[in-house]
């Protein structure tokens, strides 16, 4: 049994939008937003997110967790973890995790996170945190075709939504008690580095600084990417503007 607000709508904007109003309103922490379509989906840096009606679960959580700035990461980490576990428990798909924030099945994108924060004084008053995953089968626009996929359209057979979202809040909780117990990643590091796609391979990082390559080692218990240079060194990536992308077109 759920014990927050949950809000169910037909068709939103976007959740993270509504949900965002509602944190400003006083909801509580836990509250829930729900939408069958997203008609301004985004993901990270104002990017489109497809959000047809009736074919994914498009869900945005209210949270208030009165943790510094830096530990915002976590979430989106724990998000993007218990969403894997409970896509192979439902469907038997092993799904891999792009940093920051997105799923993949062979090489093609089924799920989108965005995490957005409400800061005062270096602290977080409440972070939204958005799920985006393509349930159904759908036609996707042509520049998407071989980039997108479903979770439907791999496992061959239909998906309960209300069984997946049940599933992921449940991971979502356990992993997020424990970074609430231990303040910092621990509890989700070696699951989530597991199951990053990124590691062991070479990527660009795309910083407005400035970008470089190097190979993806993994995350460090403050969610940062660990990058070896071709010098030796090691460079520690928040995510913030920074983009990663994957060299010889792997995602």
């Amino acid at each position: 049994e759920y014990d927050a607000p949950i809000y169910l709508y037909d068709k939103l904007e976007s959740s993270n939008r509504t949900a965002k109003t509602l944190a400003l309103e006083g909801a509580p922490h836990g509250t829930m937003v729900l939408t069958s379509q997203q008609t301004a989906g985004r993901g990270r840096l104002g990017r489109r997110f497809e959000s047809p009606a009736g074919k994914g679960i498009y869900l945005s959580l209210v949270l208030r967790p009165g943790l510094p700035m830096t530990e915002a990461q976590a979430v989106t980490v724990s998000a993007a973890v218990a969403v894997c576990r409970a896509v192979k428990r439902l469907c038997g798909l092993d799904l891999g995790i792009k940093w920051v924030n997105d799923l993949y099945y062979n090489g093609k994108k089924v799920c989108g996170i965005l995490t957005e924060m409400s800061v005062e004084r270096e602290f977080i008053h409440y972070v939204v945190i958005g799920v985006g995953i393509n349930v159904g089968i759908q036609e996707f626009a042509p520049e998407l075709t071989a980039s997108a996929t479903s979770l439907e359209a791999e496992c061959g057979k239909s998906v309960s939504k209300a069984g997946l979202i049940a599933n992921v809040m449940r991971a979502f909780e356990k992993y997020y008690e424990k970074f609430q117990s231990s303040t910092d990643l621990s509890g989700v590091l070696a699951e989530y580095n597991g199951l990053l796609v990124n590691r062991g391979r070479e990527v660009r990082v795309l910083d407005p600084k400035g970008e470089f390559q190097g190979v993806a080692q993994g995350i460090n218990s403050t969610g940062e990417l660990l990058v070896s240079m071709e010098d030796g060194s090691v460079s520690r990536v928040y995510a913030g503007e920074v983009s990663v992308r994957g060299i010889y077109g792997y995602v």
